[in-house]
């Protein structure tokens, strides 16, 4: 049999199954409580669900997790919801009234981790805090993400991503030289911040396994967002420097920008090692600049950004799409087109890794969505389900916990779920 790799043929998709699978993968066995939302909190207890641990998404019974109505939907149902849902059992309880809270804390004594994202104080006056949970279950690991953290003068502000895309300094250097500072249009903070969560509760954890006993994660999303930005504050601490807006140039390095093809579509240029930099301005026709004096470093360069730009771009623009991409790679050179959506559903890359996959849903059929993080070669994870109704599970996993339906009923007729 051929290995494709070698025969210069394109390697098969990885096959997906079309039925949901059992629970599998390395946290299978952990059982996690999503009681966040809006969406750092509820995507990091995604990314624990990708690979096995069971999670359980806790929502108010008449006031639904708001990513249901985030942005687009289908047949009036939310698709965001579909992708941060996944692989998440759905039940309601209203924790400010007594038999909520009771429910809570029957799930807590048996759960591995809690993810809240209330205003500090939230749990505490409904007499779930951390002296409760922990005493129902000391191993408890209790995750905390709010704006601006647990403690000091802004941490009962209402904190979203965006204003830590403000905050630390991501809005500042984002953006051109002459125009207003930039947000990005996505939620980037938050997807920072979620990352930053899950490997925050497996420390946790591990930290668990040392000592037998579970602690208090305090994340605010502040400050993911600030470590992500580099040395800025060793800059201006040493140095006083503090990064200006440049667009899509860099301070340390040039070429490094996006130009436009012949049949109008966008490439990105990177020359962050020296050797590739003198590969772009020798597939371009400028091996001149290549002995310039300023060449030789990359903050020399990217003081010539505009000779370097008007030498990449002019050869550019007089190629189409197709062929900048070509030569770049036979010149071993690095470029990307600039894709949308649309591209990066059919690029031949994304199809071999699995980036995009197939999900069974009860609900809208089979959807295509972002696949798990990564691939593990001996205990991968899965996406056994899309987003599930409002309290879908409510009844299994009460039930699961020893409660009765006629339980069950009553706490319904409370309005405690």
């Amino acid at each position: 049999m051929t290995d494709p790799s070698l025969s210069g043929e394109p390697e098969p998709a990885p096959r997906h199954d079309t039925a949901p699978r059992p629970a599998s993968g390395p946290l299978n066995g952990l059982r996690v409580l999503d009681l966040a939302t809006l969406f750092a909190g509820p995507l990091a207890a995604t990314m624990l669900g990708d690979f096995g641990a069971e999670v359980i998404k806790v929502e108010h019974p008449r006031r639904p997790d708001p990513s249901r109505g985030h942005g687009p939907a289908k047949d009036g149902i939310g698709l965001w919801w579909k992708l941060l849902g996944r692989n998440k059992k759905t039940v309601t309880a209203d924790l400010s009234r007594p038999g909520g809270r009771a429910v809570l804390l029957r799930l807590a004594a048996d759960a591995d981790v809690l993810i809240e994202n209330f205003r500090p104080g939230t749990l505490e006056k409904w007499d779930l805090g951390w002296e409760e949970l922990s005493a129902v279950n000391p191993r408890l690991v209790l995750t905390r993400v709010t704006g601006f953290g647990q403690f000091g003068p802004y941490a009962r502000r209402p904190g979203f991503g965006t204003l830590a895309e403000a905050m630390s300094g991501f809005a500042a250097v984002t953006g051109e030289p002459d125009g207003p500072p930039t947000l990005p249009p996505f939620g980037l903070a938050d997807s920072i911040a979620a990352l930053t969560t899950a490997y925050a509760v497996m420390t946790a954890l591990r930290g668990r396994d040392t000592t037998g006993r579970g602690q208090v994660v305090d994340m605010a999303i502040i400050e993911p967002m600030l470590a992500v930005l580099g040395p800025q504050s060793l800059w201006y601490d040493q140095l006083g420097y503090v990064q200006p807006r440049t667009g899509n140039r860099s301070t340390n390095n040039a070429p490094r920008n996006t130009y436009r093809t012949a049949d109008g579509s966008w490439v990105a240029v990177s020359t962050s090692a020296q050797s590739i930099a003198e590969r772009v301005l020798r597939l371009v026709g400028r091996p001149d600049v290549i002995d310039e004096p300023w060449f030789a470093t990359g903050a020399g360069r990217a003081a010539h950004a505009e000779t370097l730009d008007a030498a990449v771009g002019d050869w550019i623009a007089r190629h189409d799409r197709t062929e900048v991409t070509a030569a770049f790679e036979k010149a071993e050179a690095a470029v990307a087109p600039v894709y949308d959506i649309r591209d990066v559903m059919a690029d031949a890359q994304y199809q071999a890794l699995g980036s995009i996959t197939e999900v069974p849903d009860e609900e809208l059929g089979t959807l295509r969505m972002q696949n798990v993080l990564f691939r593990l070669s001996e205990t991968p994870g899965a996406i056994r389900w899309a987003g599930r109704p409002h309290g879908a599970d409510t009844e299994e996993v009460l039930t699961g916990l020893g409660m009765t339906c006629t339980e069950i009923a009553e706490l319904r007729a409370a309005g405690a779920l």
